[in-house]
């Protein structure tokens, strides 16, 4: 199947994970942006509109931290890192309350480690009451639990962790949200991004094309990882800006946004 098929098939697409960097929900000095939430949940909102379950993947409990405590960058230790993500979950949650409040839609904050996708029984658990929580029409936002995670149960990535749910809740759609349009080939390093890769056979070799910067924690190596993940269980990923106006609806929509990877067959 070609990538103009793939993407109008999208739009059958019911259940969809969606996963939403920290750069793309907060400020250059932290703080959780408002109006970066408020546009992100408008998004959602027009795909529950459509009637579609939505599973939101949120990162930046640790970004509201930092700025709450006016730390001057990432803490470096786990316990530092625990303890601000500690103070920063419950801005989060607060902040996405207040918004998806404004039109009636119920969420559920659900904190996850590894060991709730390797032990069968928190599995089973995971994916029941998830299930649970669909039909209720609730819009789940789920976030690694950063503030007891250990090295040894850390799944250790927010887009690492939205391939997991979404493989678990059996999701037709893994949108990956990020600061960057999708996957560029040619990229030099010097301003030149090269050219934008819309489709990705599930097979083909595109690490190479990834930067050295992009290669860290939360770069778009691991955004391929994740892809790869998914699109091996049949699920196809898009990776895509969410300063993108309405991203969420033109995707389903078959607009050719991001990088869409194929799933494998």
């Amino acid at each position: 199947m070609d990538g103009r098929s793939a993407r109008e098939l999208l739009a059958k697409a019911k259940r969809i994970v969606v996963k939403i960097g920290t750069s793309s929900i907060t400020d250059e000095k932290h703080r959780l942006d408002p109006e970066k939430i408020g546009r992100l949940v408008s998004n959602v909102m027009g795909l529950r509109t459509r009637g579609k379950e939505v599973i939101l993947v949120s990162s930046g409990a640790i970004g509201a931290g930092i700025g709450r405590l006016n730390l001057n960058g990432r803490p470096k230790g786990i316990p530092a890192l625990q303890a601000t993500a500690a103070v920063g979950q419950g801005m989060l949650m607060q902040v996405y309350s207040k918004y998806f409040g404004e039109y009636q839609q119920p969420v559920a904050q659900i904190l996850l480690t590894a060991e709730d996708f390797n032990d069968p029984r928190r599995y089973r658990n995971f994916r029941n009451m998830l299930s649970t929580l669909m039909k209720w029409g609730v819009v789940p936002i789920v976030n690694e639990n950063d503030s007891v995670a250990s090295d040894e149960i850390r799944l250790g990535d927010n887009d690492i962790l939205s391939a997991y749910v979404a493989i678990g809740a059996s999701a037709d759609l893994l949108v990956i949200l990020t600061d960057v349009d999708g996957l560029y080939m040619g990229y030099s390093g010097k301003g030149n991004r090269g050219k934008l890769i819309t489709t990705v056979d599930g097979t083909a070799d595109v690490e190479r094309y990834v930067a050295r910067s992009s290669r860290g924690f939360g770069g778009m190596l691991t955004k391929i990882k994740a892809a790869r993940m998914a699109t091996a269980k049949g699920i196809p990923v898009v990776i895509a800006s969410s300063s993108e106006d309405k991203a969420l609806e033109r995707i389903l929509d078959g607009e050719e946004i991001g990088t869409l990877f194929l799933p494998v067959r």
